[in-house]
């Protein structure tokens, strides 16, 4: 019954009565269709009454279409309905492709199939003006079908190669992955029969394809039987397009909501030719202008039943929290979720679908859309979420916690809890994006003021202990209410809608709320002072000086009691892996502060900041915090430690989330703070970063410029001695990859000139340090120099080993 309920994206206010009665709708339907005129060619085969009628051919595996509407536009979407199984190959169970207007024309002996040109368009009733428009840019035609059979109610074609083909690109993207050379083995693909469906709305073809080819990558190899042969399901979407009754509203860089854009050629020359909107689902409440009202269709997400408790629970909780958001814009149970039914299918274009999607190593979830290419309006929002990611969370955890097995294997529940507390936002973060909606990363400077932000674990040293109960947020964030707010208000009736948006926003200014997105948040050369991903706190580096306490003193803690029994000692290095490299994200925010900008999304006339160089005390403050990622007394892992990582146990291998070294079976005590101090260096002395503090220095002269970043960068690491000969070593460690920084400046090609003359200067004042200190390691140090002013154009930094795979620490989004 669920199954032939259509979403509220197909229903308008004169056709919701249909919903109440599915059967006696359908039963017109199919009477309806057993009237028209059949096919000579399709009197034996299966017919599928829908959007399009078809016709399949058991005895040759073939599809047939009936088509009566020529010059029709009608959506096309395709999919994967099963996927490969690995994040790095990134084709996944349930992935969107891309969404397609096309229609059926008539040529010759054929119908092409045509998807016009919807980026140039004139808007207008001039229809020559139109014409014009449409003849000026090209389209493109996607498949030319021969005319199988002619009546007078349409044609018969034979859709066969069209579905059974490689629409969303397999063998390009393993290609592209360096997994080999595939293409399709026609010969072991067929229907899939049982996901092949017909609705009056939509129809829908399920295909099992067969790749066949010589695999060359180690991911394709980890996740198949038969790595030759790779097999997949694609599914592909025939589906009318919505009705008229949408309000496309208009896009402000403010809001938080993602653009939608074309070119209106139309547009009177004064005003501009770039048309933005937002997208949105449809949704209209029954009384415009009451305070409170039920909405005349309600949003309503599904979760896939395949999901296991207590995660099953944690998504339905997490993701109603944006009924809070509707609520505070005067909805009534406007955003539902529920169970998919057993018998429905999460591609079905009528269901907003929230999938569990399982790979063979964590990656990313994200919230996908499905969406009217004319309008913007959001016709399927489809979240995947990826099922390993609540074990990373669990992992943190156990890292973190005192001795947690030390008296019972089963004392997991505050892991669990707070695995299961990460769930819940991540439910909600990506169901955000299908709502319409874009990161905030400015968000947890405002006391986590949205879901839509990256949150990084808090914890607290409370008492002397690590304190766990304030990881994650819970609930709905004042910001999301904003977001909720400019995309989704039903104003009353003369509401100027303009000015009634702008109200929102200004608002939200007042409230102190800001938002930054993803171009702005990005760590390596990113320079906003607010926009950071994984981050907490309103002060970046006060908050990284108390992630390196919490990391101290976990790491303290740490014992073989952060283990089960009979666990071998190779499970302790990987649970202590992500303990070690806490600091990793803090340390992304904290560099962004150094030649910094603070800046906002401003419009002419909001009274917001522009941009402004981040100010000096907080610059300093910065340099200082991020510097002691660099110190070897806190970033050597004790000595004490050192004897709870042997080598690896036979069937405990190492992992691409394993600390990397290079003592072959031995574990790395040097390595890993080389590892982290590059990380450090690769983000403090990036070129952009180096570049802007030129400028910064000329426009401010008492904030900080690149000599002095330099002058106490050296000072603080490649100066400093350390009595104790552990200690030492690994300070030498980091010094060596401070050099190669150093040099690497000193070479760039990419900045400017005075960042190359200031990083020489630096590199021949060490030079005379070295030599009032020669012992082997100066020496080491000056002959290394000596090569580089040589022939700096042949310089490249030396690689560390790896740091283990970080991103997404509990979640993340592909976009």
């Amino acid at each position: 019954m669920v199954e032939l309920a259509f979403l509220h994206k197909f229903r308008t206010k004169s056709t919701s009565m249909k919903i109440k009665f599915p059967h006696l709708f359908v039963l017109v339907f199919t009477v309806a269709g057993t009237y028209a005129q059949q096919f000579e060619k399709t009197k034996n085969l299966q017919k599928f009454n829908g959007f399009f009628d078809h016709y399949y051919d058991g005895n040759t595996d073939k599809m047939y279409l009936s088509v009566t509407d020529l010059e029709k536009d009608f959506l096309y979407v395709y999919s994967l309905s099963s996927g490969i199984g690995s994040n790095d190959i990134g084709l996944d169970r349930g992935q969107l492709g891309n969404e397609q207007v096309v229609f059926f024309k008539k040529a010759g002996n054929q119908l092409l199939l045509v998807q016009p040109n919807l980026k140039f368009r004139a808007l207008t009733e001039n229809e020559l003006e139109r014409k014009s428009v449409e003849q000026a840019f090209a389209k493109s035609v996607l498949h030319g079908f021969k005319i199988e059979e002619e009546t007078n109610n349409g044609y018969l074609i034979d859709i066969t190669d069209f579905l059974m083909r490689d629409a969303h690109g397999v063998s390009d993207r393993l290609m592209a992955t360096g997994q080999g050379s595939y293409s399709l083995d026609k010969s072991k693909s067929a229907f899939a029969m049982e996901r092949t469906k017909a609705f009056p709305k939509n129809i829908e073809f399920d295909v099992l394809l067969t790749f066949k080819g010589k695999p060359k990558g180690a991911y394709i190899r980890s996740v198949t039987p038969n790595p030759s042969l790779v097999t997949v399901a694609q599914h592909h979407s025939f589906i009318e397009l919505p009705d008229s009754g949408y309000q496309k509203r208009v896009f402000d860089p403010r809001s938080g909501s993602y653009p939608f854009s074309y070119y209106d050629y139309s547009t009177p020359v004064q005003e501009p030719i770039l048309k933005r909107f937002i997208t949105r689902h449809r949704l209209e409440k029954k009384n415009p202008n009451a305070a409170v009202s039920e909405a005349v269709e309600p949003i309503v997400y599904y979760l896939d039943n395949g999901t296991p408790e207590p995660v099953r629970s944690a998504l339905l909780e997490g993701g109603q929290w944006w009924n809070q958001a509707f609520e505070a814009i005067g909805y009534k149970d406007a955003f539902q979720i529920k169970m998919l039914p057993d018998d429905a299918d999460p591609m079905d274009v009528r269901y907003n679908v929230i999938q569990w999607v399982h790979r063979s190593t964590r990656g990313w979830s994200y919230g996908s859309s499905i969406t009217d290419p004319r309008t913007g309006e959001i016709m399927k929002g489809h979240v995947s979420l990826g099922s390993l990611r609540i074990r990373q969370d669990f992992l943190i955890a156990q890292a973190l916690m005192d001795k947690p097995f030390k008296d019972r294997d089963d004392n997991h529940e505050a892991m669990l809890d707070l695995a299961i507390a990460r769930i819940r936002q991540l439910s909600a973060h990506e169901i955000g994006h299908t709502l319409g909606f874009a990161h905030n990363f400015a968000a947890s400077t405002n006391n986590r003021a949205s879901v839509m932000d990256y949150p990084h674990p808090q914890f607290r040293i409370k008492r002397g202990e690590i304190d766990f109960s304030d990881a994650y947020a819970t609930g709905i964030g004042d910001w999301d209410k904003v977001t909720v707010a400019y995309s989704y208000t039903d104003f009353p009736d003369g509401t100027n809608e303009r000015e009634g948006l702008n109200a929102i926003l200004k608002k939200a200014q007042d409230d102190g709320l800001r938002y930054i997105s993803d171009q702005d948040a990005r760590p390596m050369g990113g320079a906003h002072a607010l926009g950071h991903l994984w981050d907490n706190g309103a002060s970046a580096s006060t908050e990284l000086n108390d992630v390196l306490k919490v990391r101290e003193k976990a790491i303290s803690n740490f014992s073989v009691d952060n283990i089960r029994s009979n666990e071998p000692y190779a499970v302790l290095e990987d649970v202590f892996a992500p303990l070690y490299f806490f600091h990793r994200y803090q340390t992304e925010a904290v560099a962004k502060l150094i030649g910094g900008l603070d800046y906002n999304y401003a419009i002419k006339g909001d009274g917001q900041k522009t941009v402004s160089i981040v100010e000096m005390n907080t610059q300093k403050r910065a340099l200082a915090s991020i510097l002691n990622t660099l110190d070897a007394a806190r970033m050597a892992i004790p000595e004490d430690k050192l004897e709870l990582f042997p080598p690896r146990a036979i069937g405990y291998g190492q992992s691409r989330e394993s600390i990397k070294g290079k003592t072959g079976v031995s574990f790395d005590a040097l390595s890993a703070p080389e590892t982290a101090a590059d990380m450090t260096l690769g983000l403090l002395l990036h070129p952009e970063r180096a570049s802007r503090l030129i400028q910064q220095k000329a426009v401010q002269r008492n904030n900080l410029g690149l000599g002095e970043v330099l002058d106490e960068l050296i000072d603080k690491t490649i100066k400093k001695t350390e009595q104790n000969t552990y200690l030492q070593e690994v300070q030498h460690n980091i010094n060596f990859r401070v050099l190669f920084h150093l040099m690497n400046l000193a070479a760039h090609t990419k900045v400017h000139p005075q960042v190359n003359a200031i990083a020489h200067q630096k590199l021949e004042e060490l030079k005379i340090t070295l030599r009032q200190n020669p012992d082997m390691i100066s020496k080491e140090m000056l002959r290394r120099i000596d090569r580089f002013m040589e022939h700096p154009e042949l310089f490249e930094v030396i690689a560390t080993p790896k740091i283990p795979d970080g991103s997404p620490i509990g979640m993340a989004c592909f976009n």
